[in-house]
């Protein structure tokens, strides 16, 4: 045989399209071409692979050798298609005989010795694998992540092993190491939160509805402190939504048990001074920001104000689709972001002086400037953390209710959603919130009035209803005035930001 065709897999964001190795042996002088818009690294694959087959004992072929990675047009990046690459040598040239492997994908990158290394970002390609009805055959250093997929996959530490499994003499494990439950959450409890109950409440409807949630109020109240409790509280993920968590993080290069762990919700809190990319993310290869890290879970921003105006308006759309679109000369990616938004600022770097006052000073209104108005409205609940009374601060024993009581509610109400729609209140569209929530029409005249008292947008006025709605799941009811009234009081605050952010 002097044509071979193996199959492998290459990696475009989270999704892993199909790669098709063609390898022809001519007579000629002895080469090795590669062709199908490699990358340097694949090109390089040429000497990784002659030595691999040659320290395997095998015959590289003294021929020339036209190696075609299809499509042509796909870019073909990292050390991936070695695996693939070296198979379908020995199969074109005969070494491993008249055998059909139409139904096997090969991903690895080869070491000189033949070893064979991990690569970044193989969960896509073994999920989109899985969905082939293909076996998968991958280096022993991603079987963990491979596990996390219902399949048959197998893995190797060697390429004579890979060739003994292909020849049937004899048989490679399979990755069946999944974790069966959940690693217990290392996150600080609410009960260490003393006093400051409208924020704890405030998390709670976050959690159970998936709303965004900003925190202002002088510094040493809290703030960051609360928002680091706050996955403390949030419902276990679905098994979609954990294995989307973990394609994310394969695609980033983090290692499943040592930068995250399978079934937690992510936490990621980056530095002010970070850049547009490194939020969203970018790069001419371009890779998950810290805003697809936290899919499925909490981007906290702590002192927003401090971050550059232009980084925090690329958050916009993210917010609004739960997705990044990145476009660069010769790729478009588009990358999950469907995580909580967590903020935290002062209202000024001046010292606290109290009162509504407070935030139409001088000071105060330079220092919002920095947020732009859209941004703001985005953002569902706006919630003040005052300074602690000292008697609560310093004489206070007794303490707060712990995560694992929020939680059950938050797990309750989530239920009721699910129920219902299926997703959360957060991802419902304005149609949807008007049918459920069902206002009455006086709770329709009060909406309209406070809608043209606090001055909001339409969606403003849907994220209203969203908050009620939560509130409703969390006291298991139908929407009421008392929850309309309570959400609103979530964005009294608001129109304070706005008017010094506007004047």
């Amino acid at each position: 045989m002097s044509l071979a065709t193996i199959y492998s897999r290459a990696r475009v964001g989270v999704s892993s399209p199909l790669v098709t190795v063609e390898t022809h042996i001519s007579n000629g002088l002895p080469s090795l071409n590669i062709v199908g818009l490699p990358e340097a690294a694949v090109r390089e694959s040429k000497d990784r692979v002659r030595s691999a087959i040659i320290n395997s004992h095998f015959e590289f072929p003294t021929r020339r050798v036209t190696i075609n990675l299809a499509p042509a047009d796909l870019p073909k990046e990292g050390g991936r298609y070695d695996l693939a690459i070296a198979i379908s040598v020995l199969v074109a040239s005969g070494q491993l005989g008249d055998i059909q492997l139409r139904d096997i994908e090969f991903i690895g990158e080869l070491a000189l010795s033949g070893d064979i290394r991990g690569v970044p970002g193989l969960l896509p390609s073994a999920i989109a694998c899985h969905q082939a009805n293909r076996q998968l055959i991958l280096p022993e250093d991603n079987q963990q992540e491979a596990s996390l997929v219902e399949s048959n996959a197998v893995f190797a530490k060697h390429l004579t092993q890979v060739t003994a499994h292909l020849l049937k003499q004899t048989t490679l494990p399979e990755c069946v190491s999944k974790p069966s439950e959940p690693l217990p959450l290392d996150h600080k409890d609410m009960r260490d939160v003393k006093g400051q109950y409208q924020a704890r409440r405030a998390l709670e409807v976050a959690a159970a509805g998936g709303h965004n949630l900003l925190f202002i109020g002088p510094a040493g109240t809290g703030k960051t402190m609360l928002a680091s409790r706050l996955p403390s509280i949030m419902p276990a993920m679905t098994e979609a939504e954990a294995l989307a968590v973990a394609s994310v993080q394969s695609v980033a290069g983090r290692k499943m048990g040592l930068d995250w762990h399978w079934s937690e919700r992510p936490f990621r809190s980056p530095h002010h001074s970070c850049s547009a990319a490194a939020l969203v993310g970018g790069g001419s290869i371009p890779k998950p920001g810290e805003a697809s890290l936290a899919h499925c879970g909490v981007l906290f921003l702590d002192e927003l104000p401090e971050f550059d105006r232009k980084v925090l308006e690329v958050l916009r759309e993210p917010l609004e689709n739960g997705e990044v679109h990145i476009s660069r000369a010769r790729s478009q990616v588009t990358f999950p972001a469907r995580f909580q938004l967590v903020a935290a600022m002062n209202a000024s770097n001046e010292a606290y002086s109290g009162g509504q006052d407070y935030y139409q000073s001088s000071a105060s209104q330079k220092y919002l400037k920095k947020l732009s108005a859209p941004f703001l409205d985005r953002i569902d609940l706006h919630v003040e953390v005052p300074p602690l009374p000292s008697d609560i601060l310093v004489n206070a024993q007794e303490e707060g209710e712990c995560s694992a009581s929020v939680r059950k509610r938050v797990e309750r109400a989530v239920e009721r959603q699910r129920a219902r729609q299926g997703v959360q209140n957060a991802l419902l569209s304005g149609r949807q919130l008007e049918s459920i929530c069902a206002l009455s029409d006086e709770d329709k005249r009060f909406m309209q009035q406070a809608l043209e008292k606090l001055k909001l947008s339409a969606r403003a006025y849907h994220r209203v209803l969203k908050v009620a709605l939560t509130l409703a799941d969390l006291s298991d009811s139908t929407v009421t005035r008392a929850h309309l009234m309570e959400s609103l009081s979530y964005r009294k605050m608001e129109k304070t930001l706005a008017t010094a952010v506007s004047s």
